[in-house]
């Protein structure tokens, strides 16, 4: 503590030079032209001065220097600025105090006592502030991200009650079409293409499926079987037979035999379709060149699954977004496919993301190794 002739002499000295010390302060500190507190800088910069002089005159109170960093705070979020910025001013402040106070020629060991005291002064300022600053940040964000959440939830309740009544609209047509198609086969066995028209109802019946998954908070489970990897992607490629050829895509198929995994069949088909035909649709806009791969490959806990294919590069920013619900690159996408990709992947206690680069753009399932149950 300064003994009171010294610390008498270095508050008048302060006093005298506050003004240059607070135009000095201003002229230096980074300021935003839009800065809606603009105007309150100057009287901040003018009230942490009075702050200091407190500390001298020993009417400093912790409660009064913790409401006014709050304030700071407050504006300083309102003016949406970088935080840095605002450390950065804060500090230069300090370092223009402590260049004032060396002017103002006191004797060593009193010096050091203020400048601590300063220092401590502006460090718990700082703390408060960025305090302040970082839980309304906080409390923004939570709400921003809840309303987008429930904005999501409303777009997939509709998506929901329109999908719905689209199934059962279009599902009475279909299975009368798949039945008649059914008794044709019997009456008429040898008459081509009644296989081929089986096999594209089967798949739109299946796509039909994935529009009612947008809306219910359980995989529909007919209950796990035991399904052998090797036969599923072959029927895939049946599936998807007709794409390939007509792209001149060359699809290559790897996996273990034998390799089964215990799971919900019809879920997991439908992911891999899914993600076999986005990568055909991406592949249409190469030139030539067109390369897909499916395999998977066993682990001790897990078995991987790989959609790969040679398109165009996802930026790395996009490799997240993509499975968000109505988030699409394409221009008839309806921003589902990948959402209800990860939904039922999720579900199953797997995991699903992205990678891509400039040679190529692959999905990786983790799907786990279950025990029969």
């Amino acid at each position: 503590m300064l003994i009171n002739d010294q610390q008498n002499k270095l508050m008048l000295f302060l006093k005298e030079h506050q003004s240059s010390f607070i135009d000095e302060w201003i002229d230096i500190s980074v300021i935003e032209s839009n800065d809606p507190h603009k105007e309150e800088i100057k009287k901040n910069a003018v009230t942490m001065y009075g702050l200091l002089i407190k500390v001298l005159e020993g009417e400093y109170s912790n409660t009064e220097l913790q409401e006014f960093a709050y304030k700071v705070g407050k504006e300083r979020l309102e003016a949406d600025i970088n935080i840095g910025d605002f450390i950065y001013n804060v500090n230069a402040g300090r370092s223009i105090l402590i260049k004032y106070c060396f002017q103002a020629n006191l004797p060593a060991q009193e010096l050091e006592s203020f400048v601590n005291s300063l220092n401590t002064l502006f460090d718990t300022f700082c703390y408060h502030a960025v305090k302040r600053y970082t839980q309304l940040k906080n409390r923004e964000l939570h709400t921003k991200t809840q309303y987008i959440n429930d904005n999501h939830m409303d777009k997939l309740a509709v998506l929901g009650q329109i999908s719905s009544s689209f199934v059962h609209e279009f599902r009475n047509p279909l299975t009368a079409i798949i039945g008649f198609n059914k008794i044709l086969r019997d009456e008429y066995p040898d008459l081509k293409y009644l296989d081929i028209i089986q096999h594209e109802l089967n798949e739109l019946n299946f796509r039909i499926t994935q529009f009612l998954h947008t809306s219910k908070t359980e995989i529909v489970k007919k209950g796990k079987e035991n399904v052998a990897i090797d036969l599923l992607f072959e029927n895939l490629k049946q599936l998807c037979y007709a794409s390939t050829v007509d792209n001149k895509i060359n699809l290559t198929i790897e996996t273990e035999k034998p390799l089964f995994l215990y799971t919900f069949k019809d879920e997991l088909k439908q992911v891999l379709l899914n993600l076999i035909m986005n990568s055909i649709d991406a592949l249409k806009q190469m030139p030539n060149g067109r390369d897909l791969k499916i395999s998977s490959r066993k682990s001790t806990d897990e078995i991987v699954f790989v959609i790969s294919n040679n398109g165009p590069m996802i930026e790395e920013e996009n490799t997240k977004t993509i499975f968000e619900p109505f988030y699409t690159t394409k221009e008839l996408g309806t921003g589902i496919g990948l959402f209800v990709c990860k939904q039922i992947i999720d579900k199953i206690g797997g995991t699903i993301y992205c990678k891509s680069d400039e040679d190529w753009t692959s999905f990786f399932i983790h799907h786990p190794i279950s025990t029969w149950d």
